[in-house]
């Protein structure tokens, strides 16, 4: 490794910022192993004090509806309008169903996600967002992102900060970074060509950021962008978290080769995930927390996460279709989950949304054992999973 690397390694992991310029070098050039010692000294820098801690939550993605308008060319869930056969709309009864089996098995999040249907602008989501806090007023929703604030928007013809002000007030909490891909022009054109700009999605953010209403940040990896377009991502998101210090943690996660347009024809590697965990780690000095995604990459990666960088692993996800229809069929459970950190020489804690922890499981002997709460119990893409709305347990990979 050359002087000017190091040095630049040597720089962050005692808290100092650095270029665009300088991450694209790390991101190319640093050896593998410094790379992830810098970012795990970055991360216990930051966390001094509980930097022997990761996190983790329970969640469910409800997805309410797979017909969309924007055809992203990586996407395996949509269908388009006009098939009739394969669209599908979840009725307000099956999705409190969903809600209500969330609460029971100890989740606290659901993330409402699905496709730009051409008929749901801002009144369709304050129905169901205001139906779901009556009901489950415990539950905290995290959801959408800036796609779905442009799309309803248009369809209600009011403009972002009024819808993102109307679905705020009827129950939704934070959004969750839905959509924003790969956010520089070329990159996002190539995959994503109906969907708002890059600069957009994150105008929309920064306008939902100073309404109170927070973000995390996410990013697609592996779809043919550059390694020069994957830093120019970051660099956007941390100029704007410099403005707003909206987004509460930044998600990278892999595109996945089956059932979509793009047919596989490009795939981000192992070791380029957990150089971006580990430079995003150190370029994003703004943003809180990093996590791993084990859904797309795997337990092993997902546990490796946790030395490049990262302090959080996600979800134990009951339910999830979108990225399953493209291939990834990762599924864990609760003990699972709670072992990967510990394997990681990690104490494993339960974590709210906004990152407070929960439970610390500090001590194995007193781990919870409920086998209910297992990823992917409800799901029409994994083999096992039920698209009915009673409760059906599965077995977990071991």
């Amino acid at each position: 490794m050359t002087t000017d690397l190091q040095a630049v390694l040597d720089r962050a992991a005692a808290g100092g910022r650095v270029t665009p310029g300088e991450a694209l070098d790390l991101y190319r050039s640093a050896p593998l192993h410094a790379l992830g010692a810098a970012a795990d000294a970055v991360r216990r820098r930051r966390y001094a004090g509980a930097e022997h801690i990761a996190t983790y939550i329970i969640e469910r993605n409800i997805n309410y509806t797979n017909v969309c308008v924007t055809a992203c060319k990586f996407c395996a869930f949509y269908a388009p309008p006009t098939a009739q056969d394969k669209g599908w709309t979840r009725g307000l009864d099956d999705i409190l169903r969903r809600c209500e089996e969330t609460v029971r098995l100890g989740g606290t999040q659901i993330m409402f996600q699905g496709g730009h249907h051409p008929d749901f602008g801002v009144e369709y989501y304050e129905e169901h967002f205001s139906a779901i806090k009556k009901a489950y007023p415990q539950l905290v929703i995290h959801s959408l992102g800036a796609s779905e604030v442009e799309h309803m928007a248009r369809i209600s013809g009011t403009t972002a900060e009024d819808a993102i002000r109307r679905i705020h007030a009827a129950g939704l909490d934070s959004f969750a970074g839905a959509g924003a891909e790969l956010l520089p022009a070329r990159a996002r054109q190539a995959i994503a060509p109906l969907k708002e700009s890059g600069e957009r999605w994150l105008e929309i953010m920064e306008t939902a950021h100073g309404l109170g209403v927070e973000s995390t940040s996410t990013m697609l990896m592996g779809t043919g962008e550059t390694n020069a377009e994957r830093i120019e991502h970051l660099r956007m998101i941390r100029d704007v978290q410099d403005r707003t210090g909206g987004f509460r943690a930044f998600i990278p996660y892999t595109y996945q080769p089956e059932n979509n347009k793009l047919k596989g024809r490009t795939q981000a590697t192992t070791l380029e995930y957990l150089r971006m965990i580990a430079v995003a780690r150190i370029f994003l000095d703004n943003v809180a927390h990093i996590q791993g995604s084990w859904l797309t990459t795997g337990k092993d990666v997902g546990q490796l996460t946790l030395h490049y960088g990262a302090d959080d692993l996600g979800s134990v996800m009951l339910e999830e279709n979108v990225v399953s229809s493209a291939g990834a069929r990762h599924r864990s459970n609760l003990r699972e989950i709670i072992e990967m950190i510990r394997g990681a020489d990690r104490v494993p804690a339960q974590r709210s949304t906004t990152y407070e922890h929960l439970v610390v499981h500090d001590d194995p002997a007193h781990d919870p054992v409920d086998d209910r709460v297992v990823s992917h119990l409800s799901s029409t893409a994994i083999d096992g999973g039920t698209a009915h709305p009673e409760l059906t347990l599965v077995e977990a990979d071991r």
